[in-house]
């Protein structure tokens, strides 16, 4: 893995355990499955069983596809009496409608908050791979049911047609979705620029450093559109490692300085600040900027530094975990004391009332 891969893909890697009963296979194949999704933008991870609403749904839906970029985008049109523009979903559920993947209700209700059905849930799944009314004679509903079955977009989900669904259920169904094949013939993965490894699966790396670019310090005084060649309304954002909008991502600039990398193909953008906000199970990504006070060695290996120290920092310790990282940082690499340096660090509080550091990234400044 290179360290462009790594200081990505590591804001995916501290997610939530599930809270429901697993084998240890199935367990580890949902961690997978949930890395994915969360690294893929289609859904903001926060508790396994909570329920998911309409709105929520119309959101990932609009995020696992084409049209993903229009998702936090404020709408200026009100398609359903109780989803007014600008509501939180507006957006998501505007798009969801008119291209059929959701429906709403007589007297012109969306009913945004009401907890979304598996058949509910269906229907925008296979409209995603490309099925249409016209591809389900009859009994619209039964048709459904049974194409889902025959593409196996249940696997792992294990609820009834009225049954109300959970993320964990969503985090299976989108995964699922991204496995199949449209009407077209193609892996839908492809329509967000992923791909299947020999195996079906969907390597989460393979979504990282997909046309990925960085890392590129930003300063106060400059914009996001000088350092990605498409516009950052159009972009998704993530925030030390949460979904963010664009508002907050701009607000952490003002403080100083963030880092940045981008995909230009799903048009995503990853920022780090100097504060790292966002928190995953008690762990913050941030950027860090200092000079070079120590390399240290283990005893272990004396060609391989382990440890560096900044002087802004007093005793910190930054661990140094991945190859190109130690490599840069080695008689051999082109960092040494004196030099000037921003560091991408996963930032974890320790019971002793002391923050670990471990860089993942690094930028010579």
């Amino acid at each position: 893995m290179n360290r462009h891969q790594l200081a990505v893909c590591v804001t995916a890697a501290a997610v939530l355990a599930a809270s429901v009963p697993f084998s240890a296979e199935a367990a580890s194949n949902y961690e997978l499955r949930k890395k994915v999704i969360r690294l893929s933008g289609i859904m903001d991870i926060t508790e396994d069983n909570a329920p998911v609403t309409r709105g929520e749904y119309a959101r990932m839906l609009v995020n696992a596809s084409a049209y993903k970029p229009a998702a936090l985008q404020v709408s200026s049109t009100a398609v359903f009496s109780d989803v007014p523009a600008g509501a939180a979903h507006a957006s998501a559920v505007r798009i969801a409608s008119e291209n059929g993947w959701m429906v709403g209700y007589l007297g012109g209700q969306f009913r945004p908050d009401q907890q979304i059905t598996l058949q509910e849930a269906v229907r925008g799944i296979l409209a995603l791979l490309g099925y249409t009314d016209e591809d389900f004679s009859g009994n619209q509903i039964n048709g459904r049911w049974a194409q889902y079955g025959y593409l196996e977009l249940g696997e792992n989900v294990g609820k009834e047609p009225l049954e109300v669904l959970t993320q964990a259920d969503c985090v299976n169904l989108f995964y699922n979705l991204l496995c199949a094949r449209t009407t077209a013939g193609k892996d839908y993965c492809t329509v967000l620029g992923y791909e299947l490894s020999e195996d079906g699966e969907v390597n989460p790396l393979t979504i990282a450093d997909n046309e990925l670019k960085g890392p590129k310090v930003v300063k106060k005084n400059y914009t996001l559109d000088d350092y990605v060649p498409f516009k950052v309304s159009e972009a998704t954002f993530y925030l030390d490692g949460q979904m963010s909008a664009l508002e907050r991502v701009k607000q952490a600039k003002e403080d100083g300085f963030v880092v940045i990398y981008y995909n230009t193909n799903t048009k995503t953008v990853w920022v780090y600040s100097a504060n790292g906000e966002s928190e995953l199970e008690g762990t913050n990504m941030v950027a860090v900027k200092g000079k070079v006070s120590g390399i240290f060695y283990s005893s272990a290996s004396v060609m391989n530094p382990s440890v560096v120290m900044l002087e802004e920092y007093g005793e910190a310790e930054f661990r140094l975990r991945d190859s190109d990282v130690q490599f840069a940082f080695s008689i051999y690499g082109e960092l040494q004391v004196g030099d000037q340096v921003i560091l991408i660090c996963e930032k974890t509080g320790g019971s002793d009332g002391m923050d670990s550091y471990t860089v993942t990234d690094y930028i010579e400044y």
